[in-house]
């Protein structure tokens, strides 16, 4: 069994005859923030929709924390938190029902202290018997990623989670996040447009484009390329299309 965190080999992917990504191969360690990046219609939520098994491959295997998607989806799923979109939330159960169906799933007795402390930085308790519907779009945002990071799961996925979220909060993840990363040895896959996370966060950065991936960026390249000016933003343009 693979050590990595997530494994992605060979991925081919798409719906029916039309193929949206090909030849993806990917790993993801340990503690690793890896940013996804690429133009609208590059296929990041189809790579994310086959990493999360809400998508069948077509050909390639996806294994998170050893467990293959494939072969053994409840194994490789109890690794696995995955931040929906807000829409998707169901609309008529209260927020803590909602997190407290999603423990359940995860076979787990309560939400732990940690979930509920970040919960309270990030000024939700108080819309924990609120109804999804009645919820702002931030706030289902916010719900979204505490039911996400439900039972320590290894890998997080993350699909422009910070959209949403007012300023405070978002540092308030960010600072979560990292200190997650380096704690309990989770990995996150975030697909974003946002520069700024993946210049000061990303521990590994890569562009996705015409359905394969093109180009990877480590934080040292990154960061060497932040220091002029608009460098990275330079670079990440220069490598999509005109």
């Amino acid at each position: 069994m693979s050590g990595r965190n997530l494994e992605i080999r060979g991925l081919r992917a798409g719906y029916g005859t039309r193929v949206i990504i090909e030849e993806i191969s990917l790993a993801l360690e340990a503690g690793e923030w890896f940013a996804l990046m690429g133009p609208n219609g590059s296929g990041k939520p189809t790579l994310l929709d086959c990493v999360v098994g809400r998508l069948a491959v077509a050909r390639g295997d996806v294994r998170i924390a050893g467990c293959s998607l494939s072969e053994d989806p409840l194994g490789a799923k109890r690794q696995l938190g995955y931040a929906c979109a807000p829409e998707s939330l169901p609309g008529l159960l209260t927020a803590r029902q909602c997190l407290e169906v999603h423990a359940g799933a995860k076979s787990l007795s309560t939400v732990d202290a940690e979930l509920l402390q970040l919960a309270d930085e990030l000024q939700f308790l108080p819309y924990l018997e609120s109804f999804v519907d009645t919820l702002s779009l931030g706030t289902r945002q916010k719900l979204s990623i505490l039911l996400c990071l439900l039972g320590d799961p290894k890998l997080i996925v993350l699909d422009e989670a910070f959209n949403a979220l007012d300023p405070r909060s978002a540092l308030v993840l960010k600072r979560h996040l990292r200190l997650r990363l380096e704690r309990s040895g989770a990995a996150v896959l975030m697909a974003t447009h946002a520069l700024d996370i993946v210049e000061h966060h990303a521990d590994r950065a890569a562009l996705l484009m015409d359905g394969r991936i093109q180009r990877e960026w480590r934080q040292p390249e990154i960061a060497e390329l932040r220091l002029k000016g608009a460098g990275f933003e330079a670079a990440l343009a220069q490598s999509m299309p005109q």
